[in-house]
């Protein structure tokens, strides 16, 4: 990984071999971000994605594998407990450009993964809430 900051922005490339999720956790605890948008493209050749199921409050996991380019990274980074949480969704495209796409749980960089962190200046948590299933913006 390599990364350049600018004001309130970071430029982040993942290499080869990285895992997105744990990667980006990592830097933003060691830059102490709490709060901020994420951006980002790149190819991906082993990923797990999700889809919540409101119903059931469960997640259903994905693994994919192949040459894959993510054309949508999106996502943000909050607190959880006093630990940097981060919430992501991707699209995924693979061989035949037919794209999936959901809550990003993993995915390892194959060829470059080129993101961007901007940073708010503040915090927001997260909590639990029971009704809903899931951790919720905690004001």
């Amino acid at each position: 990984m390599e990364y350049r900051r600018f004001g309130t922005k970071y430029v982040v490339r993942l290499d080869r071999g990285e895992e997105i999720v744990s990667s980006l956790t990592a830097f933003c605890q060691q830059h102490n971000i709490q709060l901020g948008a994420i951006t980002g493209i790149g190819a991906v050749d082993k990923a797990t994605i999700g889809l919540f199921e409101p119903a059931t409050k469960e997640y259903h996991a994905q693994e994919l594998t192949g040459d894959m380019e993510i054309t949508c990274l999106v996502g943000n980074v909050t607190t959880k407990e006093g630990e940097v949480y981060l919430h992501l969704h991707a699209t995924l495209a693979g061989n035949g450009l037919q794209a999936q796409g959901g809550h990003l749980n993993s995915a390892v960089i194959s060829a470059t993964g080129e993101i961007i962190i901007d940073v708010i200046d503040g915090r927001v948590g997260r909590k639990f809430d029971k009704q809903v299933g899931l951790n919720l913006f905690d004001f």
